[in-house]
């Protein structure tokens, strides 16, 4: 079924196809962890570290309760921000550098390339991803 949108046709399959990669970048976790500004205080407190630190020495950092601090924290783990480990009932976080790094990386690549679309352009008519082209 086509479907059209400002007077150009467009076919769903070809748009999901399209969209494929910048859909599976656009990781709403990972969005949700950084745009809180007291997880992105905790991020760069850990960033500034340099090294895994405990929830306790996390916490040191804001004037945040504890249990927030470890709920945050969690958070930022399941968004992918963080990697954890536990000794005893020591748990401590680390950033994942490399791959927060890779991801926003492919993201920033992602968006370039949807910016080289231009109106008009041969790329942009025929894939069907951008509408409003053509």
């Amino acid at each position: 079924m086509m479907q059209e949108n400002s007077g150009h046709p467009v076919n769903p399959a070809q748009a999901a196809a399209c969209c494929r990669p910048i859909d599976r970048l656009l990781c709403p976790e990972l969005f949700r962890a950084i745009g809180d500004p007291t997880r992105a205080s905790l991020l760069a407190c850990l960033a500034k570290c340099g090294r895994p630190c405990t929830v306790t020495e996390i916490a040191a950092c804001c004037s945040v309760d504890l249990s927030v601090v470890s709920r945050h924290l969690a958070l930022m783990e399941r968004g992918g921000l963080l990697a954890s480990s536990k000794q005893g009932r020591t748990v401590s976080y680390a950033v994942r550098y490399v791959e927060l790094a890779g991801l926003l990386r492919a993201l920033a690549d992602e968006l370039e390339q949807c910016c080289e679309r231009t109106p008009g352009s041969a790329d942009c008519a025929s894939d069907g991803c951008a509408p409003g082209c053509a």
